[in-house]
């Protein structure tokens, strides 16, 4: 290391994507990543006597990762550490952050240079406590915060690109030339993955069907289709409304993900009704085919106009893309057209890729050409910051953009200014 920059050496980077629904981590030049944990904590107060028994001190107990958040506990309350797809709760990341190191990468933070994504509209002073936080806390030696959108075009081997990224709470399209978000083009819409599992609670709530996670069955008897079910609660202590929600939550988007399905146009009941129907069988042993509904609850994402409840300035994906092309200079909106690149867990649904393309294709003027990069796997679209953070960090001409400890030492966060 000289003159204060990072060097880079054969220790590999570690990425971290942090997302509303799940945080995936691993090293800087792999495929995927290594661990996707969630950004969900299950917490608990825990009295500690203090020194003094008349004093009760209250500490604060976390459960993390999957499995540890699935154990039934009578008083933990399972909390989003992220609002709004930036990072909200400090100390749940930082408790995050050390099982990650600890239990899942087995790594040191000290060797490896991290690479953290961040969303478009995250905030100045978030980032300078992300900066305090790696380099005070974990003595990371260098470190770099990307946008997210960046990265997915870089992913998709792209530095311009039109992002539509859809997750968890929002879907937005993004603008991305020569490897800068144009800011002033960011357009979003709450309309992504936790609004079609809210959808899909509704419908199934209509039919009486009774939503159970699996955790909670200790057995149950093979019933014939739309019969009643017949199962045994797992017993144990009563849990917390809002941990019950949240394991209610895993298995309607284990529905979304195996049921679900966006129609090539405009949602129409024929159609829909002609297409085959997927049978789903529920925790409790109860199952049934899905027809039309299938087709109908993702049309939302589509088209918003016949959903109760949201207003006429919520856009469908399709007018998303345009809006924000529509935002930019005359000279780029070309090249945008030219590479509308798909991301986030909520687009793996299927057909989502062939109807963003429908929809643009009768919106896009004539004398532009349009073309989808939509990644083949689903895993690949899931993950695509993620592999974009890996395949920059392993580049040769990105190690002098490191921000090095020394750097941070000498200038403080006024480093910041070189991640773009």
């Amino acid at each position: 290391m000289s003159g204060g920059v990072y060097g880079g050496d054969e220790v590999g980077a570690i990425i971290f994507d942090i997302g509303h629904q799940s945080l995936r981590v691993g090293y800087g030049g792999e495929d995927a990543p290594k661990a996707e944990i969630p950004t969900s904590l299950g917490v608990w107060e825990d009295p500690n006597d203090s020194i003094d028994s008349s004093q009760q001190t209250v500490k604060k107990q976390y459960n993390i990762d999957v499995t540890a958040i699935q154990f039934r506990k009578e008083d933990m309350e399972i909390v989003s550490l992220m609002k709004d797809g930036m990072i909200d709760d400090w100390d749940m990341f930082e408790r995050l952050a050390e099982y990650t190191y600890k239990q899942r990468l087995h790594a040191l933070p000290e060797h490896h240079p991290i690479l953290l994504t961040e969303c478009p509209w995250n905030t100045r002073l978030k980032r300078e406590r992300l900066l305090e936080m790696m380099f005070e806390k974990f003595n990371v030696p260098a470190m770099y915060i990307c946008k997210n959108a960046v990265l997915a075009a870089y992913a998709n081997g792209r530095s311009t690109a039109m992002v539509v990224d859809s997750g968890a709470t929002h879907t937005s399209a993004v603008p991305v030339h020569d490897g800068y978000v144009i800011t002033q083009g960011i357009v979003k819409s709450p309309l992504a993955g936790d609004f079609i599992t809210m959808q899909c609670r509704q419908f199934l709530e209509e039919k009486d069907i009774e939503l159970v996670p699996a955790c909670l069955v200790a057995s149950k008897d093979v019933v014939r289709e739309r019969e009643p079910p017949r199962w045994i609660r797992r017993s144990g202590p009563e849990p917390t409304s809002s941990w019950l929600t949240y394991m209610v939550r895993e298995l309607l988007q284990d529905y979304q993900m195996n049921c679900l399905q966006i129609s090539d146009g405009p949602y129409d009941e024929d159609t829909a009704a002609a297409l085959p129907t997927k049978r789903y069988e529920f925790p409790t042993g109860y199952n049934d085919e899905f027809g039309s509904i299938r087709l109908m609850i993702p049309e939302a994402l589509f088209d918003p106009s016949n959903v109760k409840g949201v207003g006429a300035s919520i856009l469908g994906v399709g007018p998303l893309v345009t809006t924000s092309v529509g935002m930019c200079d005359m000279d780029i909106r070309p090249s945008l057209y030219g590479s509308v690149v798909v991301t986030g867990g909520n687009s793996c649904l299927q057909g989502f890729s062939d109807r963003l393309n429908r929809d643009l294709a009768s919106k896009t003027p004539p004398s532009m050409r349009l073309k989808i990069i939509s990644a083949n796997s689903s895993s690949e679209r899931r993950y695509g910051a993620w592999i974009g953070g890996s395949i920059l960090s392993s580049l040769g001409s990105f190690q002098q953009m490191w921000l090095s400890r020394q750097e941070y030492e000498e200038s403080g966060k006024m480093i910041l200014d070189r991640c773009a």
